[in-house]
């Protein structure tokens, strides 16, 4: 089956968010441009290193003077829910950003999972982070699916606001051992194996 691509220029939305209840919740990617929505699903993990090299690219973009990267610390982000329908598209295996100097946008790639990325995170596993990923070649139709987002800075910005406040939405972490607690509480390592609640 030929590879999709899901591109966006500017959507009207794209944020970060979550199906579930916390400690069993889903997380997606989504992109609306008019009626058009596509939601991708990703890790939680994903979604904060995310935020993270996201506010590194704009810091630096501050840092260099560009329009729209300054940070705004009174910013509320987009705090409606996802769109509906949430149908999964792909699940992500590699996230990609960077920066179109000649339009000035801000350009994330999210392609889909592989057996290849999976095998690369396997054999990854306890070694330092290596070369960040090249953007996919849009010849290839053999591909893996892609989702293409171009976005300004200042929308990048509120992305981040919410994708950080989803992360910490979830459980609270345990004060000894900084695993999650469940409702029922957790075997905790630190006290030899018995619940904490």
């Amino acid at each position: 089956m030929p590879r999709r691509r899901y591109l966006f220029e500017t959507p009207d939305r794209f944020v970060a968010g979550t199906v579930g209840a916390p400690g069993n919740r889903t997380f997606f990617l989504q992109a609306r441009d008019g009626t058009r929505i596509v939601s991708v699903a990703l890790e939680k993990v994903q979604v904060a290193a995310l935020a993270q090299r996201l506010g590194d690219l704009l810091d630096e973009l501050e840092r260099r003077g560009v329009e729209g990267s300054e940070d705004q610390p009174d910013l509320l982000g987009d705090t409606a829910a996802l769109d509906e329908p949430i149908n999964e598209a792909f699940r992500v295996g590699v996230l990609s950003i960077g920066w179109d100097t000649a339009d000035e946008l801000i350009v994330l790639e999210a392609r889909e999972l592989t057996e290849a990325d999976e095998d690369a995170e396997e054999e990854a596993e306890g070694e330092e982070e290596g070369e960040e990923e090249a953007f996919a070649n849009d010849d290839d139709e053999d591909g893996p699916d892609l989702m293409r987002i171009r976005l300004t800075p200042a929308s990048v910005r509120e992305f981040i606001v919410r994708a950080l406040r989803v992360v910490a939405a979830g459980r609270p972490p345990c004060p000894l051992c900084g695993q999650p607690l469940d409702p029922q509480g957790h075997l905790c390592p630190r006290r030899n194996g018995h619940l904490l609640n």
